[in-house]
């Protein structure tokens, strides 16, 4: 059993509903936990998304697993956070074939309880229980009290924050990653119009994700009149690390030079000085390359609001299943809502 709230004791008593079910689903993977007591997580496993027709297969396998099974006399209540806008009873998908009733999916499930949410704003809900479980990028110390920032790119680009409201905090449900690209060199420039090439808006989340990386290699052999090899994003982040190859290593600089400017725009949106993080399943994987990357110095290059920037802290989310503790804390907030 996995338990990330330092703060709760090993005697945390059970739920009082029984066993909770808790999913993090993204346009990869689809992530599941079973929660026996507030912030302790069981059964832990990954499922491939593309290994199941629907979500209610994969949710269905995963409750058949018998060491899942073996945990849980039934599930009453459940929560998901996905990775895509939770606007309403139907949910579809952006970045996997996946669509869904909500309420259909309950009465599918046999459920009393089924809660949907954005993913980066379940992510987001987690940011304040994250001790030992981040890194510090550079320097800049939080502001109490302040806004957080959080974006984070996989298969696509998540961007959320996390805002003080009295003695709680409140998740913004975001869609920043489908803003506007904005390159700030020459190179980037270059980079936005061979974009152009394959589609009529480039969002930031065009460049900042696993898709980016192999967009960003294409663009950087076409600037440099080299053949393109077909390269997925692991193999370039791999030969990169690996020293491998020049040009690739190139693709991980010139994408964490991106992030970095797309974290600092999020920072002066916000106004988060209590610190930006960064998530997602490419950036902890880069390791020492990313700290050793443009990301701060871009993060702080502002102009005459670069001292401002200087102050704010920023973070690599280093927890295997953050978004759990979120997602969890949001369900125990509609559950104690509903009983009052």
């Amino acid at each position: 059993m996995t338990d990330f709230s330092s703060h709760l004791a090993s005697t945390t008593p059970a739920h009082a509903g029984g066993v909770r079910l808790l999913a993090d689903i993204g346009g990869t993977n689809a992530r599941f936990a079973l929660e026996p007591a507030p912030g302790r997580f069981a059964a832990i496993e990954v499922l491939s998304c593309n290994d199941h027709a629907t979500l209610g297969d994969a949710l269905r396998a995963y409750l058949a697993l018998p060491q899942v099974a073996a945990l849980h006399g039934g599930i009453g209540h459940a929560a998901i956070a996905i990775a895509n806008p939770v606007v309403g009873d139907q949910v579809r998908m952006t970045n996997h074939h996946w669509a869904f009733s909500i309420e259909a999916l309950r009465q599918e499930c046999g459920l009393d309880t089924l809660l949907v949410v954005n993913d980066f704003s379940a992510l987001a809900r987690s940011l304040p229980h994250l001790d030992g479980q981040k890194l510090q990028v550079g320097g800049g110390a939080p502001v109490a009290d302040a806004p957080l920032g959080l974006l984070g790119a996989g298969t696509g680009l998540g961007v959320s924050g996390l805002i003080p409201l009295a003695a709680h905090w409140t998740a913004l449900r975001s869609e920043g990653g489908h803003v506007s690209f904005s390159p700030v060199n020459e190179r980037e420039v270059a980079i936005l119009q061979f974009a152009w090439r394959e589609f009529e808006h480039v969002s930031s989340e065009r460049l900042l994700s696993g898709a980016g990386v192999e967009l960003i290699y294409r663009a950087l052999c076409d600037q440099a009149g080299r053949a393109v090899e077909s390269l997925a994003a692991p193999e370039i982040s791999r030969r990169a690390l690996a020293g491998e190859c020049t040009l690739c290593d190139e693709v991980l600089e010139t994408f964490c030079g991106m992030l970095g400017t797309a974290a600092g725009n999020l920072a002066i949106t916000l106004g988060a000085q209590g610190g930006v993080y960064i998530g997602g399943g490419i950036v902890p994987r880069l390791g020492e390359r990313f700290l050793a990357s443009s990301f701060r110095r871009r993060f702080e290059q502002r102009g005459r609001f670069s001292s401002y920037m200087a102050a704010i802290p920023t973070y690599v989310i280093t927890a295997d299943y953050p978004a759990f503790l979120g997602v969890s804390s949001i369900l125990s907030e509609k559950l104690s809502a509903s009983s009052k």
